[in-house]
């Protein structure tokens, strides 16, 4: 027994040094078949790591990012190019032709579906800071999406989310407001639909 207790007091300073959040020892059990002796050490779990804020994801001109199955993106220093299953030779909203002012913040919703999802995605741009997370009301519901960016810094970025179809209501509007917020949580851009 007192073998036994030694070895616990030892885990137990094992246990809190390598930041095992819990351990269980049993004893060795007697001859009728019972254990002598059992406990279970719980240590102090190990500061948590310092969370950061994402960022977005930087991909190369042409690199196909799969939203899902069917629904690819990519962009270029022109725009953003994506497909949908509807239409899988490919869509285009060009950053250069004069339509959109890079300066000032803004962003874009283009909606396709299908009967089993509905593909969102749009531009962002001009706004202070580093985007960070897209939030989206939408019919089903409020939805996170994910960031893109070419190298470098170009002053605006592609972002897509992926839902669950609902039932129409006669709106036209899945996604009623689009924010995109920076690494601070403060809005990069946003754009309400209602």
């Amino acid at each position: 027994m007192k073998r036994t207790l030694k070895y616990l007091a030892g885990a137990a300073v094992t246990a809190a040094v390598t930041g095992m959040a819990t351990m269980s020892y049993a004893a060795p059990h007697d001859t009728a078949g019972r254990a002598t002796h059992s406990a279970t050490v719980t240590a102090a779990a190990p500061a948590a790591a310092k969370k950061h804020a994402p960022t977005p994801r930087i991909v190369e001109p042409g690199e196909r990012v799969t939203g899902a199955p069917g629904f690819e993106l990519w962009l270029t220093p022109e725009g953003k190019h994506w497909t949908t299953p509807d239409m899988p030779e490919g869509q285009f909203r060009s950053v250069v032709d004069g339509n959109i002012d890079l300066s000032t913040p803004g962003v874009s919703v283009q909606s396709e579906g299908t009967p089993e999802r509905v593909y969102l995605s749009g531009l962002y741009y001009g706004g202070k800071g580093t985007a960070s997370v897209v939030e989206l009301e939408t019919q089903a519901g409020p939805l996170r999406g994910e960031l893109l960016e070419l190298p470098g810094r170009p002053g605006w970025g592609v972002w897509y989310a992926v839902a669950d179809p609902v039932a129409n209501d006669g709106s036209w509007n899945f996604v009623s407001e689009v924010t995109v917020r920076t690494t601070k949580g403060k809005v990069y851009a946003s754009l309400s639909l209602r």
